[in-house]
């Protein structure tokens, strides 16, 4: 049986370019909700880039790809990892003679970025961000840092070597071609999953998650049933234990049909 779900926001509950979720769907949370099915948010985004959700409720929310997992009120924090202080020294000193736009993700909110290119302007239509502060990646400086992205090819991050001589003890994760998360080595939306379900004392597995994207492939793996969207890569429905047709396509709800959760 089924006690815990875990859902995607981009592409999963949401469509893209759509300001929030279906109605069809908020109503199927609600019914599962209501059968005593705790759900919960997983996703890349920080909370104070989390907009798109309307009065849908969760139980909890595991947010920056695991980095902080916040209970329903949205102020109980009962995870947090940070990105080490050294690494985020070195991406300031890699700011300076790089091209390559960052996005710094402080815990407490407060996101910025150095520099805006073409790039970042597509990307922050997609996702619907209106407005980022653009600040020197000194002021990261001395904070506890929970995520950054990196925005160019992954080419140019490759030639940049920002994994291997900056980012040293982080690793990107990526559902889309213009930018990567990245997040400290080890921390992903699974281990957030698991501290979410540590604190509710839901087993591992009554587990299931709906995802889309490159950095859904863990948790897909990791809980018992993994539902990808039709919309999703190849490896991302590889990941999975069951496709769902696409977000745009009924994709939650069918899915809640098919394993009898309405």
């Amino acid at each position: 049986m089924i006690k815990a779900i875990f859902f995607d926001i981009d592409g999963t509950l949401v469509p893209f370019g759509t300001p929030g979720i279906p109605a069809e769907v908020s109503d199927a949370i609600a019914r599962v909700r209501a059968a005593g099915v705790k759900v919960f948010i997983a996703t890349g985004r920080h909370l104070e880039w989390i907009d798109n959700l309307g009065d849908t409720e969760f139980d909890g929310y595991v947010t920056v790809n695991g980095a902080i997992c916040l209970l329903a009120d949205k102020h109980t924090c009962i995870h947090r990892r940070c990105i080490a202080r050294d690494d985020v020294e070195r991406a300031i000193d890699f700011s300076h003679r790089s091209p390559i736009p960052l996005v710094v993700v402080p815990a407490d909110g407060d996101i910025f970025i150095n520099r805006i290119d073409d790039n970042v302007r597509f990307v922050q239509k997609m996702l619907r961000v209106n407005h980022i502060d653009v600040r020197e990646l000194d002021s990261a400086r001395g904070r506890d840092v929970v995520q950054m992205m990196a925005f160019g090819t992954e080419k140019e991050r490759t030639d940049s070597r920002l994994f291997e001589t900056v980012l040293t003890d982080c690793e990107p994760t990526s559902w889309n071609p213009y930018f990567c998360d990245i997040i400290p080595l080890g921390s992903d939306k699974s281990v957030g999953i698991d501290r979410m379900i540590e604190h509710f004392g839901i087993p591992l597995s009554e587990t299931m998650a709906f995802g889309d994207g490159g950095n859904d492939i863990g948790m897909l793996r990791h809980v018992a049933i993994g539902v990808a969207m039709g919309n999703a890569d190849t490896a991302v429905k590889s990941a999975a234990d069951y496709v769902t047709t696409p977000v745009d396509a009924h994709g939650v709800l069918n899915a809640f049909h098919h394993f009898g959760l309405i």
